[in-house]
């Protein structure tokens, strides 16, 4: 008998929640807001609603629901708490215990309850049925608004002592660069992330519109100041693959995210520059290949939960 499980996805503006069985096949979904209340249970309230909502669809089985959270951090996978920066609202908020609460009252049986990192997630997701199920090892990256990353290692999705490893847009690859909010110096994300590639093209005069899509369309259109920008921005994201392949001795890395899905004017410089940044012996096959799945998240969830043991 398949095993069905919960799969929720916590984002700044929207949070999904899904009945996926072991199959990988999404059998139900829900979707609600983020809301952008300072009182978090106001904020927690209709993801409480949604899993009250969904699990009523569960097929009747035996044994432990299974849950599984992505969720922006940082966060604290020992205690279940989570602290998001686009929700200002959670700080050291008990989301696990929130949700198995819910879970509970609804599905009429214990929960168990996992908690990861979104871009954990996307890696999971993607390693699991996506661009690299191939390899027992891959780093994935989700290069948007941020840039985040998560590793699975050996078949094992590697999470570190909290649950915040491989924070690849939080990598300095600038000892000498501009503060980060982090309170690091000189960021990947501070170069790389979208919001970053068009406040760096228009300080050179670009006025082609307000997000990276546009100035995408413009690279590939050949305007120099795009293609400068998104190159300069490439040549940071890839020294920080690299240094991430160098520590973990890992050459499968998959990108996805809004920026990535631009293709080839994003693809090819930060393939060129990562091709220059690989030099050691062990990562010279350094790949980085174009994330496959459109909910990458909220799969590698349900990834998650499937790996929870009683």
């Amino acid at each position: 008998m398949r095993e069905v499980v919960l799969a929720i996805d916590v984002g700044g503006t929207k949070m999904a929640l899904a009945l996926v069985d072991d199959e990988g096949t999404v059998l139900a979904e829900e979707l609600r807001p983020t809301r952008p209340d300072p009182d978090p249970l106001a904020v927690v309230g209709p993801l409480l609603d949604g899993v009250a909502a969904i699990c009523a669809r569960l097929p009747p089985a035996d044994g432990p629901l299974r849950v599984g959270i992505a969720s922006a951090g940082p966060l604290d996978g020992p205690t279940g708490t989570v602290s998001p920066v686009n929700i200002p609202a959670w700080r050291d908020f008990p989301l696990v215990a929130h949700v198995r609460g819910a879970a509970e009252a609804a599905g009429g049986r214990t929960a168990l309850v996992g908690l990861a990192g979104d871009g954990h997630c996307f890696a999971l997701g993607e390693h699991w049925l996506g661009a690299g199920r191939d390899v027992a090892s891959m780093v994935g990256m989700v290069l948007s608004t941020g840039v985040g990353a998560g590793a699975v290692l050996e078949d094992r999705l590697f999470g570190g002592t909290t649950g915040n490893a491989v924070h690849l847009g939080h990598t300095s690859v600038n000892a000498w660069g501009e503060l980060c909010v982090c309170g690091g110096h000189g960021c990947v994300e501070m170069y790389a992330r979208g919001p970053a590639l068009v406040a760096a093209a228009r300080r050179l005069g670009w006025t082609g519109g307000d997000d990276a899509k546009a100035l995408t369309a413009d690279a590939r259109a050949g305007d120099p100041v795009a293609t400068g920008v998104i190159d300069e921005g490439m040549r940071a994201l890839a020294a920080g693959i690299a240094a991430t392949a160098t520590q973990l001795d890992v050459t499968t890395f998959v990108l996805g995210g809004g920026v990535s899905r631009a293709g080839e004017v994003i693809f090819g410089p930060l393939r060129r520059h990562v091709a220059a940044f690989a030099a050691l012996p062990y990562v010279r096959a350094l790949e980085v290949r174009p994330a496959v799945l459109e909910n990458a998240g909220l799969l590698g969830a349900a990834a998650l939960a499937l790996r929870l043991e009683a």
